[in-house]
């Protein structure tokens, strides 16, 4: 059975990794290759949306699609982004583009920001992740993460990137609705040369 497991996490393992490697050469293949359809860009030039009825999600016979609002009208003038949904949210935010609404429920609701930042330094080559509270706290009420997917106390979520690449942990936002796995180094952002002393192990992998 330990032999059968085995093979089949080292299959699940390649299939995971296969994904992402196809992704990146089908995305590149892509703005190489094929001819764009009609695309808007944004003011600095690399983002980019697709109109809602040449974007291949919507059904263009659908009685309701009409009522929608295409991606640009709405994002044209926010910071961009070559990757994910082409716009920067936390740039936009500090920018004071936008204000998200705390609740649609309770308009009295105030969002808690907490300005902490943790550091998860056991990343094998890559460089360390410092993950900025802020920049999550301004968009999601703590009750989004804590403590159903991560614990509050330090060390007590152990999960690693093949965990994150299967959608589990920070692969519920990322890859889904928030900045795509592929941008490998908005979370890799420490080098450990960069500090000036070793930092404690803050979080175990498996």
């Amino acid at each position: 059975m330990k032999q059968i497991m085995s093979v089949t996490e080292r299959a699940m393992r390649s299939f995971i990794v296969g994904r992402l490697v196809a992704a990146c050469i089908g995305l590149w293949c892509f703005n190489a290759v094929q001819a764009a359809p009609p695309e808007v860009y944004a003011p600095d030039g690399p983002g980019r949306w697709l109109p809602i009825l040449a974007d291949g999600l919507h059904d263009p016979s659908g009685p309701g699609v009409h009522l929608l609002q295409n991606p640009a009208d709405a994002l044209f003038y926010l910071p961009s982004t070559p990757t994910g949904n082409k716009v920067r949210w936390v740039e936009a935010i500090q920018e004071g583009d936008i204000e998200p609404v705390a609740s649609i429920l309770d308009k009295n609701f105030q969002m808690q920001v907490l300005d902490l930042d943790i550091m998860r330094t056991r990343t094998a080559e890559l460089p360390m992740v410092l993950f900025p509270h802020k920049r999550h706290t301004e968009w999601l009420d703590c009750s989004n993460c804590h403590e159903w997917l991560f614990k509050s106390k330090t060390g007590a979520t152990r999960f690693g990137m093949f965990d994150v690449l299967t959608g589990e942990y920070c692969g519920r936002c990322h890859g889904a609705v928030a900045f795509p796995l592929t941008d490998c180094y908005t979370c890799h952002s420490v080098k450990r040369s960069s500090l000036k002393k070793p930092v404690k192990e803050l979080e175990l992998h498996k």
